[in-house]
């Protein structure tokens, strides 16, 4: 090499030979790492590409998705957990004593700690509701069905089937309900 392309030309023809080989045996390094560091530079972009898909942006199931991590906790606040005084609740308005179909009365008959007999009445005693359904019985519908000899011919006829009526023992709603119970 005849002169450096950094150097003034002066200056390259006044350096000795053997730091002029050591000057292009490391320019010659800094180029081999230069190229390497670029090579590693593209491999970690295509990792770090490999490393940020999700099933959102690529075709990856989402059971590859790395775990979500925690929500960060919230701040104590002033009220402690559940219902808050004054606040109505969840129950069930109760129905007026008018619309009842049945009051069973439970009073006390002795003081749990003495036993002495209790005698009168509470003024506003608890209202528990119980609702249920009613029990359901069965219409059962029996058909019967004559067939009479003829006077004239002697054949016997039997009477028509009515419309509507199945064939089955069990009618339409029995088949439904039963549906309905079996699917759910």
């Amino acid at each position: 090499m005849d002169t450096h392309p950094s150097l003034p030309p002066e200056l390259w023809e006044r350096t000795p030979p053997a730091i002029r080989a050591y000057i292009e045996r490391l320019e010659g390094q800094v180029q081999t790492l230069t190229s390497m560091v670029h090579t590693l530079q593209e491999h970690v972009r295509t990792l770090e590409e490999r490393l940020n898909q999700t099933s959102r942006n690529s075709s990856r199931p989402p059971s590859s998705d790395p775990p979500q991590p925690q929500r960060p906790r919230r701040p104590p606040g002033k009220h402690r957990r559940g219902g808050q005084p004054g606040h109505p609740g969840p129950t069930r308005p109760l129905v007026p004593v008018e619309e009842v179909e049945e009051v069973v009365v439970l009073k006390p008959q002795q003081c749990r700690s003495c036993h002495a007999p209790l005698s009168g009445d509470d003024a506003s005693p608890f209202r528990h509701h119980v609702i249920e359904m009613p029990p359901i019985k069965p219409v059962i519908t029996e058909y019967q069905w004559h067939q009479l000899p003829c006077p004239e011919w002697g054949e016997t006829t039997r009477a028509p089937w009515p419309a509507g009526v199945p064939s089955g023992t069990y009618g339409p709603r029995v088949h439904a309900t039963v549906a309905l119970c079996t699917g759910s």
